[in-house]
């Protein structure tokens, strides 16, 4: 489990082929490793990642066809660069919200522009996750905890304070740049609990939630 507040830029120091899969090595920059073991979970670019090597500086992390699938790691060779984030403790702040590091789908940024000190951007997610993206609702991206300021369809704005631009990838994000997207984690539980029992139903509606079930869960008068 992470919070989306970015504690490290790091890079992608070897890209090692095996088969359909792929085992990555990151360079971690600032991150401090001294209290990372092996098997840990660390969120790069939002992705939640098991340490299966690890030095002063760098760890490793094998990648399924799943995640190359679902990610944009597919798109990232040696040297890019990736915001990292070590699993939370009990004691951590949460700073952002809740993000489980398991992406849902890529994302694009469809235009940038700035805003006295701030980068606005508006974004598009595919179709069937606009319904999880609401307005002043938090969503992960890239790794980076951020809050929704506008909703048009599948499209959504972002505002990009100095520090956040300073500290993270984002900075680099143009027009066309894919992105690891996690919607928040309540709306999808939500959802699937409002099926009630239509859920264990391997041909029942997919799309969950609808006026007749709000309705039903006494939710609409």
């Amino acid at each position: 489990m992470f919070t989306g507040i970015i504690e490290a830029v790091g890079h992608i120091r070897r890209v090692q082929p095996k088969g359909a899969d792929v085992t990555l090595e990151i360079a971690t920059g600032k991150l401090d490793l001294s209290d990372v073991k092996l098997g840990d979970s660390i969120a790069s670019n939002g992705v939640c990642l098991t340490v299966v090597s690890l030095t002063s500086d760098s760890f490793s992390a094998d990648l399924s066809t799943e995640t190359l699938s679902r990610t944009g790691f597919s798109q990232l060779g040696k040297g890019a660069k990736v915001n990292l984030e070590k699993a939370v403790t009990p004691t951590t702040r949460l700073g952002g919200h809740l993000v489980s590091g398991h992406v849902d789908a890529l994302a694009e940024v469809v235009s940038r522009e700035s805003v006295g000190r701030a980068i606005e951007f508006w974004l598009e997610a595919p179709a069937h996750l606009a319904r999880y993206i609401t307005e002043k609702g938090s969503i992960c991206v890239d790794g980076i905890s951020l809050t929704v300021n506008a909703v048009d369809g599948a499209r959504f704005k972002l505002t990009i304070v100095p520090h956040t631009a300073d500290e993270t990838t984002i900075q680099s994000f143009q027009a066309g740049t894919k992105v690891n997207l996690e919607v928040d984690q309540i709306a999808r539980y939500l959802e699937r609990l409002m099926m009630g029992d239509k859920v264990a139903d391997s041909h029942s509606d997919s799309q969950g939630v609808s006026l007749e079930s709000l309705a039903r869960a006494g939710f609409l008068k």
